[in-house]
């Protein structure tokens, strides 16, 4: 069959350039059981439609039922990652997970400085012990955090157990949500924290969760409610939560919408959730992602529409051109009576 050429002004005119996403960085752990940690975060990004950078400040063995052993990245090594990423990238806002230790702690904030003059909003995950139980932060890094990481916080998430920690509070002692709205405001004055989310996951058995945003520059409080969703697959909870937030700061959104959402978010892939491991199995974080059967245009497939079709007609498109028929009236041979 011979070959018509196709004059270049009906081509489509591919540009090279696609609706670039905004970039969050996850400063952050990895989770070998990917429930957890940057591939929480990474997964977390990609739903909410925002391109993801990550730097390791340690790695996990772990799965859904255990932390059994970690190791800290050299800080020099933290310090290297954040550089290279935020010299090169327009970092639209960043979070911070587990941080393992003091120097891992001191190594984030170096870095971060030197590039403060940008501004970027910056969620702090107060990681400190697992869903499974293990301690993921050395004890005496909690002064480290109060003073030299918190206040380069722009929105700090903690749990009530990590909420009292930061108080120096018996845990325990915030045991009702008004004592969750003092914390957050405490928080949040103490150490300049412009928003402190409280979440209230660990706070009873009731059909509904409570979390506490605070924002200091309105001196408000607002309680968010979700549905308590009765599973065991609440791993990486916390990490997404952060996750979602910055990526919606980074989308434009204030404080208290990107708070709601995030906490809408989590909820709602808590309930999508699917069984992984025979322990605490993570959140299903792509729930309300669609896939295509076709892609989008690109340089070097214009029509994928098309190449969609003949792909899924089973043989019936290589048929149609192959038929005499069609042959012949492509190379102009077909007698006027076969018409």
């Amino acid at each position: 069959m011979s070959k018509v050429a196709v004059p270049a002004e009906t081509l489509v005119k591919f540009s090279g350039k696609a609706e670039r996403p905004a970039a969050v960085l996850t400063i952050a752990g990895s989770d070998s059981g990917g429930g957890a940690g940057i591939q929480a975060d990474l997964k977390t990004f990609v739903a909410s439609g925002t391109y993801g950078l990550s730097v390791i400040t340690a790695v996990t063995a772990q799965n859904t039922k255990e932390v059994r052993s970690f190791m800290a990245v050299p800080p020099e090594m933290i310090e290297q990652q954040m550089d290279a990423v935020l010299e090169d990238i327009d970092v639209k806002a960043a979070k911070t997970g587990m941080l393992a230790d003091s120097s891992v702690i001191k190594a984030v904030v170096r870095a971060w400085n030197r590039h403060a003059a940008r501004a970027i909003p910056l969620v702090v995950d107060p990681v400190m012990i697992a869903t499974t139980g293990k301690a993921l932060l050395e004890s005496d890094a909690l002064d480290t955090l109060r003073n030299e990481l918190l206040p380069l916080a722009s929105v700090l998430t903690p749990n009530l157990r990590e909420a009292e920690a930061i108080l120096e509070m018996a845990t325990g002692s915030i045991d009702d949500v008004q004592k969750m709205d003092d914390a957050a405001s405490l928080i949040s004055n103490r150490y300049g924290v412009p928003v402190v989310i409280v979440k209230g996951g660990h706070l009873g058995s009731g059909s509904v969760v409570v979390d506490v945003v605070y924002v200091s520059a309105s001196s408000s409080t607002t309680r968010v409610e979700s549905r308590r969703i009765d599973t065991d697959s609440t791993h990486g909870t916390g990490c997404t939560l952060s996750a979602a937030i910055a990526a919606n700061l980074a989308l434009g959104m204030d404080y208290l919408t990107a708070a709601k959402r995030g906490i809408r978010y989590v909820n709602e892939a808590i309930q999508a959730a699917y069984p992984v491991g025979s322990g605490n199995g993570p959140v299903n974080h792509g729930y309300a992602l669609r896939t295509s059967p076709f892609a989008l245009p690109t340089q070097h497939s214009q029509h994928p529409f098309t190449q969609y079709l003949k792909d899924s007609s089973q043989g019936l498109w290589q048929r149609y051109i192959d038929h005499p028929f069609v042959q012949q009236a492509a190379d102009a041979s077909l007698s006027r009576h076969s018409f």
